[in-house]
């Protein structure tokens, strides 16, 4: 019987880091869930990822608060001895969506050190650890997963700050593959399009009409699992020769087309 490796999922308990967390647990791994919700309000989720038959710790910290992070860390690696796989998933769109020119420093700082500044040292803490597991036994399995946006690379321009958090992100997985490389520690990304979750019901009038319209080849709303299909080959080590790669699960939105 093999041992099963476990993996941290920052925002695993809802939208696409659910979809993540579940492929991930089908795939055999455990789960240490990270959210800022009370672990109450998120136990049944944490209970159906267990009927997969993972082993499932829920750590309510806040990824932007440095302190927050350590306790992270800290309970990942007593609870577990290791951390396999990253999926720097968590992230929050602007309080009050403003003009670029209308934009605040408050709401810029509040994105970006979520989004951007959070992922970026908490990938600081694990991959030192990863690096160390590889040193101590090389066949140690590892990598790291960042959950950007197409809004990386397409400007909206009532959200600057997700975009510019999102497009740092992307230069983020450049610089820990490049890093890590030397160790085998691959790190991709992946960038959804228009994914059908809680942070996307307030606009789903508007994205219905667009699909209609053609926003995307594939004229449908992207789902957590089709986000947690990938993750889970990522994971499981299905594109071994492919790191600070970006895959695309945006239905073909970002192909331009005449």
């Amino acid at each position: 019987m093999s041992i099963r490796k476990t993996a941290l999922i920052t925002g695993g308990s809802r939208g696409i880091g659910l979809g993540i967390a579940i492929e991930l647990a089908k795939a055999g791994f455990n789960l240490a869930i990270n959210g800022v919700r009370e672990q109450k309000s998120v136990q049944p989720v944490l209970d159906g990822l267990k009927m997969f038959g993972a082993r499932v710790i829920y750590a309510q910290v806040s990824v932007a608060d440095k302190t927050d992070r350590q306790r992270i860390f800290n309970t990942v690696i007593s609870e577990f001895g290791a951390l396999n796989v990253l999926v720097n998933n968590a992230g929050i769109a602007p309080r009050e969506r403003k003009d670029i020119l209308e934009a605040t420093e408050d709401i810029f700082d509040e994105v970006l050190s979520t989004n951007l500044k959070g992922p970026y040292f908490l990938t600081q803490l694990f991959a030192s650890h990863m690096v160390q597991q590889k040193k101590e036994n090389p066949d140690f399995w590892s990598c790291i997963i960042n959950v950007s946006s197409v809004s990386a690379s397409v400007a909206s321009v009532n959200r600057g700050e997700y975009c510019i958090s999102k497009a740092g992100i992307a230069m983020a997985t450049k610089l820990w593959a490049a890093r890590l490389g030397e160790f085998g520690i691959p790190v991709y990304e992946i960038q959804p399009g228009v994914i059908k979750t809680d942070m996307t019901a307030g606009v789903t009038e508007k994205y219905d009409k667009l699909f209609e319209q053609g926003l995307s080849i594939q004229q449908r709303w992207g789902t957590p699992e089709d986000v947690g299909k990938v993750a889970a080959a990522m994971a499981t080590g299905m594109l071994p020769y492919s790191t600070g790669q970006v895959v695309l699960v945006d239905g073909g939105m970002t192909v331009q087309r005449l």
